[in-house]
C-alpha cells in the first residue's frame, strides 16, 4: 500500500506530540553529583545532562541537596500559592547552623540513627550508612539516600498559618529545628507533601504525629484550626 506523504507527516507530527507530552511532564528539578538542585529557572538548567530526577523543588532538598549559590527565583508563584510561599524564604536548603560542616540533614541522621553511623570520609560531614526505624511505618532503614528528612510541620504548611510574616531568620530557624525533623521514607514523604494531619496521616504513629505536629505548630505560634483538633480526637482517642 502506498503512504502519501501528507500521511506520513501526519504520523511524524503525531509522534513529535507523543514525545513532547512525555518529555513535559518530566521532572521540573535536576540534582547534580555534586548535590545542587537546579530548578528550570536556574541559570545553569540546560546544560546540566547527567542529573537525578525531581517532580519538586521540595521534594529535592529534602533528600539532601541545595539550592544554587544566589539562586533567586523569577517567579514565587511558579514555587507556591498566589500568597508568594517559596521554598527559598525558608533558607536555602539544609542549613549547617553550628558552622560543624554537618548540615541540618546530616545531623538529624546522626541523631535519629539507633546504631552508631558510619560516614563516607574522615571529615565526617556525610552520613553513609546508620539504622533507623521510620516513625511513619516502623521499618528498619539503613540507607539514608532512602531516606527523606520531613518536616513534621511542613513549610508551605507554616507559611499559610503565619510564617509568611516571619522574619526570615525565624523560617531559617523552623526549617532547621530538629523538634520539627524527623528520618522517614521517600515515598510517605513525598506523599504527604505540604498536607497537615487533617489531610494527610502516616500508616503507623497516628498519634503520636498528631501530637508532634501540635506541639511544633505551638512552638512557633502557627495558627491551628478546629480540623486539628478533630484529627487529635480521633486518633489518640482509639
Amino acid at each position: 500500500m502506498e503512504v502519501k506523504p501528507r500521511s506520513v507527516t501526519l504520523v511524524c507530527t503525531g509522534l513529535f506530540l507523543v514525545f513532547f507530552a512525555l518529555t513535559a511532564h518530566s521532572a521540573v528539578v535536576k540534582k547534580t553529583s555534586s548535590g545542587i538542585c537546579h530548578p528550570e529557572d536556574s541559570s545553569y538548567y540546560s546544560r546540566i545532562k547527567n542529573f537525578t530526577s525531581y517532580q519538586s523543588l521540595d521534594a529535592c532538598l529534602a533528600s539532601g541537596g541545595r539550592l544554587p549559590k544566589n539562586y533567586s527565583s523569577s517567579s514565587q508563584a511558579d514555587r507556591g500559592d498566589s500568597r508568594g510561599y517559596s521554598r527559598s524564604r525558608f533558607g536555602h536548603g539544609w542549613s549547617d547552623m553550628d558552622g560543624d560542616c554537618q548540615d541540618s540533614r546530616q545531623e538529624t541522621l546522626v541523631a535519629q540513627s539507633t546504631a552508631p553511623v558510619r560516614f563516607e570520609s574522615n571529615d565526617k560531614c556525610r552520613v553513609a550508612s546508620g539504622r533507623w526505624i521510620s516513625p511513619f511505618t516502623g521499618k528498619v532503614i539503613h540507607d539514608p539516600s532512602a531516606m527523606d528528612i520531613d518536616h513534621v510541620v511542613p513549610l508551605k504548611w507554616a507559611w499559610k498559618h503565619g510564617a509568611d510574616k516571619w522574619s526570615d531568620s525565624k523560617r531559617e530557624q523552623f526549617a532547621n529545628d530538629p523538634a520539627n525533623l524527623i528520618s522517614v521514607e521517600l515515598s510517605l514523604n513525598r506523599q504527604k507533601g505540604a498536607k497537615g494531619p487533617d489531610a494527610w496521616l502516616p500508616p503507623a504513629n497516628q498519634c503520636e504525629y498528631v501530637l508532634r505536629f501540635i506541639r511544633v505548630a505551638k512552638k512557633y505560634g502557627l495558627q491551628t484550626t478546629a480540623a486539628l483538633s478533630k484529627v487529635r480526637q480521633q486518633v489518640c482517642s482509639r
